[in-house]
């Protein structure tokens, strides 16, 4: 049944989709906000499949960060890179400032980057439950003061130096990491995929590599080979409380897909996905219960709810990336399938036979 949200966008729990990892073993449905009904029944179909996987899709937890990036301004580059020395031998010394600020920031690692005087300082934390935005901006508004304070020769340039990087496709957080890094995998028996996906594991294979990487390649893609991580993930922050924008880093991930003696290995890397389940957005009701009915509002550890919500949101990611490759192996099955269930909606919501 598909209900409204409170913001108006249409809302459907799909699923239920099986779940093995590093963070979360279970079986479950998943919410999806989204215009285009056709995404549904796609993201349903990959969740059947993983039904019919012995393990389901196996999400893998591999690091999770979350950046700010400063700017200073130096005298010129000797004195930005006497700077970064000074800051790397004191770094406990920043790292006792955060804790001291916060109850949850953690500063884990800092980055640089020297063009001409300016000195680039890219912070990385960990946030517990919450994605972090904003509590990553206050421990580095501290940890610039401090700078400031005990640093010779930098001055002030700006609270975000554009390093970090906030909602822009980048090669920098692909590489480094911003939010949760998440791969998930999933091996489908050869009868699975002829019954359900109604293709093979070769032209799934051959399909990705040529769609996904070549064509990617030739288009300019940053960090990125796969056909609609941002269908699934907008779909998903949209009835989780996340801050929508994020898609734009969080949708750069690649897809593999492998045949392996008629069986099809297939799995999605997401290094960017930026999650949380604290903070704004999360007070409105819908978006609590369908954070609750998640699983994601039990007693745990901080950080382990933002976990198991970021293995959900990319094994979402998983199942639509699936079954849309899988259509396209079928001449003519995408617009197909469009057609159809949009004219079914349009039929449903008009209480006609059109």
């Amino acid at each position: 049944m598909t209900t409204p949200s409170a913001a108006s966008v249409p809302l459907k729990w799909v699923g239920p989709i099986r779940i093995s990892g590093n963070v979360a073993r279970t079986e479950t449905a998943v919410p999806l906000a989204t215009y285009e009904t056709p995404l549904w029944p796609s993201v349903g179909r990959g969740a059947k499949v993983s039904m019919l996987c012995e393990e389901g899709i196996r999400a893998t937890l591999v690091d999770e960060r979350m950046t700010r990036s400063i700017l200073l301004e130096a005298r010129d580059s000797g004195a930005a890179l006497a700077a970064v020395r000074q800051l790397d031998a004191e770094f406990g010394e920043l790292q006792a400032a955060v804790e001291d600020s916060s109850r949850f920031a953690r500063l884990i690692g800092m980055r640089h980057e020297i063009a001409a005087n300016l000195l680039f300082l890219r912070f990385e934390f960990t946030t517990g439950d919450a994605s972090g935005h904003n509590m990553a901006t206050l421990a580095a508004d501290r940890l610039t003061r401090l700078i400031l304070d005990r640093v010779p020769g930098v001055a002030y340039a700006s609270i975000s130096g554009n390093y970090c990087t906030d909602k822009k496709a980048t090669a920098v957080n692909g590489i480094l990491g911003r939010g949760k890094n998440v791969v998930t995998e999933l091996l489908i028996p050869r009868a699975v995929v002829e019954e359900v996906l109604r293709t093979t594991a070769a032209q799934v294979a051959t399909l990705n590599l040529r769609k996904n990487l070549v064509g990617t390649l030739l288009a300019g893609g940053i960090r990125s080979a796969n056909a609609h991580y941002a269908n699934m993930l907008l779909g998903f922050y949209l009835a989780t409380g996340q801050d929508a924008a994020n898609i734009v880093e969080g949708s750069q991930g690649v897809t593999l897909a492998e045949d392996r003696d008629g069986d099809l290995y297939f799995s999605c890397t997401l290094p960017n996905l930026i999650v949380g389940t604290v903070g704004n957005g999360k007070g409105l009701d819908f978006v609590e219960e369908n954070l609750a009915r998640l699983g994601c509002r039990a007693e745990r550890e901080p950080g382990a709810n933002a976990r198991r919500l970021a293995v959900l949101a990319a094994a979402a990611v998983l199942c639509g990336e699936l079954s849309l490759l899988a259509a396209q192996t079928n001449p003519g099955e995408l617009m197909h399938a469009h057609v159809r269930l949009e004219r079914e909606l349009v039929s449903q919501d008009s209480g006609s036979d059109r």
